[in-house]
């Protein structure tokens, strides 16, 4: 690959109906501490039937980067990504979405990282704003918790499976995608099996623990669920395309949620059962105790803290219904890629 100190950057942001949201993502990215002549933003738009373009075209005039405007027709986040990359000019593509937005020292920390490391491709992570609700606050630490995602997002520190980048965060050469394609047609999970391929070329990937983006994620309980239910469904769907993207953690929500919806109809039956339940609750709450503390240490506040409580089981119920739903649907019975949630799966 090209020497990383002199690489130009193709920022591609998929986007549907995300007008608002685009907004605040471009305000950040005109704010970036790095050369202008050394990036372009593409949004890479899927069908948006709102404001995206003239949101897009206004923020044309005021960016002293190039920033282009390309749209399709809808067909979901990887082939508007693909779309993006085709019409990309940079030695290096990044990848973020447009929900999140980015600090003006992002770039400048990829860009460090990767030719400091000699590296192909990258991962980095998600956090979030001061000004985020207290809900979405919640869900920022459910999903980056130890606790409920055993390392996956690749904070430092132990993890108890396989790191892939995600396509909130992420990027490759050109010369790497060159030699991998591009993203595949799962609707969702495209991201894990495109990261898949780049570990298996043998390229050298990092994780960039200070490039890190504010990540607004989805806005309540229900379209939260609905997210993480349909990340259950893609890992079967992963699973299918290559066994090895199914590890012993991915299995632990199914078996959580099988594990207490029949000791809780059991305990109906046995007293034994009902101890089981009692303890089981016991140790969730103590759980939920220790996060609730930690919650407020880290955004020193009550508030979201409060939320944990329904986010945290949301979580792991929503990713266990989805496994097992579409386990016993393309495992058990053979049948074919199930998408799950397919109706606005931007929203």
């Amino acid at each position: 690959m090209p020497d990383n100190k002199y690489n130009f950057y193709s920022i591609i942001i998929p986007s549907y109906n995300r007008a608002e949201e685009m907004d605040v993502l471009l305000a950040s990215l005109l704010k970036l501490d790095f050369p202008n002549t050394r990036l372009e933003v593409i949004i890479a738009d899927d069908g948006s039937k709102d404001e995206t373009e003239s949101i897009v075209l206004g923020y044309k005039k005021k960016a002293e980067f190039q920033l282009h405007y390309y749209s399709q027709q809808n067909q979901g986040p990887g082939a508007a990504r693909n779309m993006g990359i085709g019409k990309a000019k940079g030695d290096f593509f990044i990848f973020v979405d447009s929900d999140v937005s980015v600090p003006d020292y992002w770039l400048t920390h990829i860009d460090k990282a990767l030719y400091e490391r000699n590296a192909d491709a990258f991962g980095g992570p998600d956090t979030f704003r001061d000004d985020f609700p207290p809900l979405l606050k919640a869900i920022n630490y459910s999903m980056t918790s130890f606790i409920t995602t055993g390392g996956l997002r690749g904070k430092k520190g132990k993890k108890l499976a396989k790191y892939y980048p995600r396509s909130f965060n992420m990027g490759l050469s050109r010369t790497l995608w060159d030699k991998i394609g591009g993203f595949g047609t799962l609707r969702h999970g495209q991201d894990i099996e495109f990261s898949n391929r780049i570990i298996r070329s043998g390229a050298r990937v990092i994780f960039i623990d200070n490039a890190g983006v504010f990540h607004k994620r989805r806005t309540n309980l229900r379209q939260f669920y609905r997210q993480v239910f349909n990340w259950g469904v893609a890992r079967v769907n992963l699973f299918k395309i290559d066994k090895s993207m199914l590890e012993p953690l991915h299995l632990m929500p199914a078996a959580l949620t099988l594990l207490t919806g029949l000791t809780v109809i059991l305990a109906m039956f046995s007293t034994l059962f009902t101890w089981i339940v009692f303890w089981g609750m016991l140790l969730s709450i103590m759980v939920l105790i220790v996060s609730m503390i930690d919650s407020i240490l880290i955004y020193k506040q009550l508030s979201p803290a409060m939320y944990l409580p329904l986010v945290m089981p949301a979580q792991i119920i929503g990713y266990g219904m989805g496994f097992i739903y579409n386990f016993i649907r393309r495992v058990i019975f053979s049948k074919g890629e199930k998408v799950g949630f397919k109706k606005h799966y931007y929203k």
